[in-house]
C-alpha cells in the first residue's frame, strides 16, 4: 500500500491517561516517513486510575470484564476523537494498558479487548503487540525500539523516560535495547500522596536533599544487576521499590530528589556501557523529557560528551502512539516489527492480533 493513515493508542505505566495520535506514514526506497497529523491526550479519571492500578490484584473473571470494559471504552474514544477531528482512518493500533507482565513465567497481559474496541469504534483494530513474542521466549519489551531504528535511526540512543526508562541503541549491526529501570512510576506514587498528579517541572525535587542511604539501597536492587535483555513494570516497582520508600520517613521533596538522581546514575550507568565514541546523541522522549531537574541531573551524570537532544512536545508525548502505529502498519505488511536483538526471542516477529468491526 506505501501510504497509510494510523490512530495510534497508547497508555503507560505512569497512569497519565490514554494518547492518541493521527499518524501518517509513507515509504520511499524502504525508508519509512512519518507525521503527526492530530492528537489527543485523556486524562484518567479518578476511577479509571483506580481500576487500572489495581488490576493487577483481580480475580481472573474480573479482570475479564475490565479489560472488556476498558476495550469499550478505548473504541468510545476512538470513536469521539475520530469524529470530532474529522479525520480519516485505514485502522487503529492500540497497545492497551499493562495488567501483568512476567515474561520469566511466559505471561504478559495488556488490558483493552480487541474484538470490543473494533465494535465500537468501527473500525479494524491490530492490538496484543506482546504476546506473541513472550510466546517465542522474549521479554515482549521494550517494543518501541523498532520505530527506534525505522524513524529515528540518525541518533546514537533513544531514550524514553515513561513510568519505567528504557534506551535502544546499535550494537554491530543490531538494534539492542533494555527496560533500564524507573523513570515517573516512583515520582508520580510520592507526589499523589500530596494530591499532585504529578511534579511538575521536577519543581519539588530540585528543593529537596539526598538521601544517601535510600539511594544506596535503591542502587543495590537486584534488578540492576541481571543480564540483558530484561524489562519490568509495575509489578517490580510495588514489590522490591515501594517498601524501600514506604520505609523511609523523609520529606516527599527529598524521596523525589533521593529517586531522582538514583534514576539518573542507573540511567548513565548503562548508557556509559555503551558508547562507542566520544560524541554521542541520544533523543529524550515521554513525560520525564519535561521534568526540567530530572533533564539537568541526566546531564550532569552523563557528561559533555553526550548530546541530550530534547524534541517538539507533541514528539516527546506522543512517540509511544506513533510507534504502535508503526507497529500496526508493519504487522499489516506481515514485516518485522519485533527485533529478537532486543527482546532475547527466538526469532524477528511480525506480532499484532487483528480484528474486524462486527458493528
Amino acid at each position: 500500500m506505501g501510504e497509510y493513515k494510523v490512530l495510534g493508542m497508547m497508555s503507560g505505566t505512569s497512569l497519565d491517561g490514554l494518547d492518541m495520535a493521527l499518524c501518517h506514514f509513507s515509504k520511499k526506497k524502504e525508508k519509512w516517513d512519518f507525521s503527526i497529523e492530530k492528537t489527543k491526550a485523556i486524562s484518567y479519571d479518578a476511577t479509571w486510575k483506580d481500576r487500572l492500578k489495581h488490576a493487577i490484584h483481580l480475580s481472573d473473571e474480573d479482570h475479564s470484564i475490565l479489560d472488556q470494559e476498558y476495550g469499550i471504552w478505548l473504541g468510545e474514544q476512538a470513536k469521539l476523537f475520530i469524529e470530532e477531528a474529522q479525520i480519516e482512518v485505514d485502522f487503529i493500533a492500540s497497545h492497551g494498558h499493562t495488567s501483568h507482565h512476567r515474561p520469566e513465567e511466559g505471561f504478559t497481559f495488556q488490558l483493552g479487548h480487541g474484538q470490543l474496541l473494533a465494535n465500537t469504534s468501527g473500525y479494524k483494530v491490530i492490538c496484543d503487540f506482546r504476546t506473541k513474542d513472550v510466546k517465542l521466549g522474549g521479554q515482549g519489551a521494550p517494543l518501541v525500539p523498532i520505530g527506534d531504528h525505522l524513524l529515528f535511526g540518525e541518533y546514537d540512543f533513544c531514550l524514553n523516560l515513561g513510568g519505567i526508562s528504557n534506551v535502544s541503541f546499535v550494537v554491530d549491526g543490531n538494534r539492542k535495547a533494555l527496560d533500564i529501570g524507573m523513570a515517573n512510576m516512583p515520582l508520580n506514587y510520592l507526589t499523589q500522596k500530596i494530591n499532585l498528579e504529578y511534579d511538575e517541572n521536577g519543581q519539588l525535587a530540585r528543593t529537596g536533599n539526598l538521601i544517601p542511604e535510600l539511594k544506596t539501597a535503591l542502587n543495590n536492587l537486584e534488578y540492576y544487576k541481571l543480564p540483558h535483555p530484561k524489562s519490568t513494570g509495575y509489578e517490580w516497582f510495588l514489590q522490591d521499590v515501594v517498601p524501600l520508600i514506604e520505609k523511609s520517613e523523609a520529606s516527599i521533596p527529598d524521596l523525589l530528589h533521593t529517586i531522582t538522581h538514583h534514576n539518573c546514575e542507573q540511567i548513565a550507568l548503562e548508557i556509559d556501557k555503551f558508547r562507542s565514541k566520544s560524541n554521542n546523541t541520544m533523543l529524550v522522549t515521554g513525560g520525564g523529557a519535561f521534568n526540567s531537574f530530572f533533564v539537568d541531573t541526566l546531564k550532569q551524570k552523563l557528561g559533555n560528551s553526550l548530546t541530550l537532544k530534547i524534541p517538539s512536545k507533541t514528539l516527546i508525548a506522543f512517540k509511544e502512539a506513533l510507534v504502535f502505529a508503526l507497529m500496526g502498519v508493519l504487522r499489516e505488511e506481515n514485516k518485522t516489527n519485533i527485533f529478537a536483538s532486543v527482546t532475547g526471542a527466538s526469532q524477528d516477529s511480525s506480532s499484532g492480533k487483528v480484528f474486524l468491526s462486527e458493528s
